[in-house]
């Protein structure tokens, strides 16, 4: 009983807080609005998703209809042959997406970073323009982009921070606080019950926020484990600040010194820590300038026509060694032609050779920052965020693998076609697409 008499005189002191009701309405609505702005890109993708579906979907029917008439070209490039496997999987309209989470409207994490659709084609790379790098989501803070970790993350520890920083040090500078000790019991147990009083508020707007956010994107439908899993990480996210300010207000004395030690334990966690991180890691692990990619692409191509045919021909085979044996492998004719289609498999092989050093180098920068998380608690939390959003590093990283694999499986059927002579028909093309599209 006496804890609920604690809670219900800590209700009635909130409620006669301006202060306090304020700070909480403008987390909300700071909240609200970071969820609105994850949900806003959820639909965007989605949406683009179905325009380069009804897109592909367009050009898979008008190249079928090329092959029921009979037309091996289109009107005005006579040189385009859809009979050749080259311009068949050419014309192939093969994307890779990475598929949105609805958990997004939680974490936007890398989903702003990266793209997040991929056209697939013989020439194509996980890394090509497309693909880079845009901007971090830090700085789209400046221009107003939020989302509902942010507030989470950085917010939550203030809004903490203006509810309780007041607890016994009121009693403490008026001098009752031995009064209320014999009234309600050690002091461990009444500033315990008076925290638990928050920290049931806190957690219950959490749970309506994510339960709003669920609504937006139909989290409840699709992503139900990640919903569990984000409120999981936010309970003990509000437990670690909470640990922390009630260590600092059991051995506190005055308000003034209990609201320094909890902004200075905030800017240590919340911005010092991750910043320090952040600068010894770009100093151990420099970012990496894709010198030797950019290098591949403007130069490489270059090069590799200016090599004898022998040596083109001895490095197609090192990559495919039924060639060797292939309908036209003596055809000295057509082994020329053949060269040049294939060209896209040799330059494809250089690219991913240029790539091996720059994931390497990623994957040690993050295993690196995976160290800090021990005392880099705001890191953990959001990488854990991005992981149930699937909006993390490694689930791009996976993406990219996937468009490597799909690059890879187009240029091995079209080289090994083109030199067994296959002949493309409505049912071969319609193969193709099968195949490229799992």
């Amino acid at each position: 009983m006496k804890n609920v008499h604690i809670c219900l005189s800590e209700w009635k002191h909130f409620v006669r807080s301006p202060f306090k009701i304020v700070a909480l309405l403008l987390f909300v609505l700071a909240s609200v609005y970071g969820l609105h702005n994850g949900a806003h890109l959820y639909q965007k993708q989605n949406a683009e998703i179905q325009k380069i579906n009804q897109k592909a979907q367009e050009q898979k029917d008008k190249m079928v209809s090329y092959y029921q008439k009979g037309q091996k070209s289109p009107d005005g490039r006579p040189w385009v042959d859809f009979t050749r496997p080259f311009w068949a999987i050419w014309n192939l309209p093969t994307y890779a997406v990475k598929n949105p989470s609805s958990a997004m409207v939680y974490s936007i994490g890398q989903a702003e970073q990266y793209g997040f659709y991929k056209a697939i084609s013989v020439w194509a790379s996980a890394y090509d323009a497309d693909m880079a790098e845009e901007i971090s989501n830090p700085e789209r803070l400046q221009i107003g982009t939020l989302d509902f970790a942010f507030a989470v993350l950085f917010l939550l520890p203030l809004l903490l921070l203006i509810l309780v920083y007041n607890i016994k040090s009121t009693e403490s500078e008026q001098g009752f606080l031995p009064l209320v000790y014999v009234q309600t019991g050690t002091k461990d147990a009444w500033l315990l019950a008076r925290l638990w009083f928050y920290t049931g508020m806190i957690l219950l707007v959490l749970l309506l926020l994510m339960a709003y956010g669920a609504f937006l994107t139909h989290v409840w439908e699709t992503e139900v484990n990640a919903f569990f899993e984000v409120f999981a990480y936010a309970v003990f996210y509000v437990g670690f600040w909470l640990l922390i300010y009630f260590f600092i207000l059991r051995n506190g004395k005055s308000i003034l010194g209990n609201s320094l030690q909890m902004i200075g334990v905030w800017l240590l966690f919340a911005l010092i820590i991750p910043a320090t991180v952040h600068q010894i890691v770009g100093v151990l692990k420099p970012v990496n300038l894709m010198t030797d990619w950019i290098d591949i692409q403007r130069d490489g191509q270059e090069k590799l026509f200016a090599q004898p045919d022998s040596v083109i021909d001895d490095q197609l085979f090192a990559l495919y060694p039924s060639l060797k044996v292939s309908k036209l492998a003596d055809d000295l004719e057509k082994r020329q032609l053949l060269r040049n289609f294939s060209s896209s498999a040799l330059a494809y092989d250089m690219v991913k050779g240029a790539t091996v050093q720059m994931v390497a180098e990623n994957q040690a920068k993050n295993a690196l920052i995976e160290q800090t998380y021990w005392f880099n608690p705001s890191t953990f939390f959001q990488n854990r965020l991005n992981k149930s959003a699937q909006t993390h590093y490694q689930d791009y990283e996976s993406y990219r693998v996937r468009i490597n694999q799909l690059v890879a499986r187009s240029i091995e059927l079209m080289v090994t076609d083109l030199w067994n002579e296959v002949t493309v028909d409505e049912h071969k093309y319609l193969q193709y697409y099968k195949q490229l599209s799992k």
